[in-house]
């Protein structure tokens, strides 16, 4: 049976005598994908859209529907303000750096879930195991404060924004998947 004309699946796995050059412009493809979830950095900073809350219930449905809706650029955000307090702590970034590549391989540029040892684990348990792997290890490298203090730093910044930011009537709709 011939397969010419057919689209091969992502979760197939490559076929034989693939070059390098074939993952490349796979991952690149995904990661364009990946960064396509990412929202405008004008949205997010647009200080026309911030505003206090009139409780607690509008500051929960603001935070909720923004974590939802910025989520891609919230995560780079905290991610680049660890990295800047890392500069200081070059094996921390060595580390902090080998720890992306996994994040890349792991959880950014792949398509279903992830199959280990014949068993399958969805996006949320890669995440919680992926984040608590690189946390251990940024604190075994020595910076435990810094690391601690910059991702503290990145949080607040994060929750002050949800809260903050009025969120259009077309995010709330996102804030079902969190």
């Amino acid at each position: 049976m011939s397969k010419y004309g057919t689209i091969p699946s992502s979760s197939a796995p490559p076929p034989e005598g693939s070059s390098p050059l074939d993952f490349i412009s796979r991952a690149k493809a995904r990661g364009a994908s990946a960064l396509a979830t990412r929202r405008p950095w004008r949205e997010l900073a647009d200080p026309r859209a911030l505003s206090v809350p009139r409780g607690f219930t509008d500051a929960y449905r603001r935070a909720r529907a923004n974590l939802a809706h910025f989520a891609s650029n919230y995560a780079i955000l905290v991610l680049g303000v660890i990295f800047l307090s890392l500069l200081w702590h070059p094996v921390s970034l060595l580390v902090f750096l080998a720890c992306m590549v996994a994040w890349l391989f792991l959880y950014f540029l792949r398509d279903g879930p992830l199959v280990l040892f014949g068993r399958a684990f969805g996006e949320g348990v890669v995440l919680a195991v992926l984040s608590a792997i690189t946390l251990v290890l940024l604190l075994l490298t020595g910076a435990t404060a810094n690391i601690i203090t910059s991702l503290l730093v990145g949080l607040l910044f994060v929750l002050l924004h949800a809260v903050l930011h009025r969120a259009a009537d077309s995010v709330d709709e996102e804030a079902g998947r969190w």
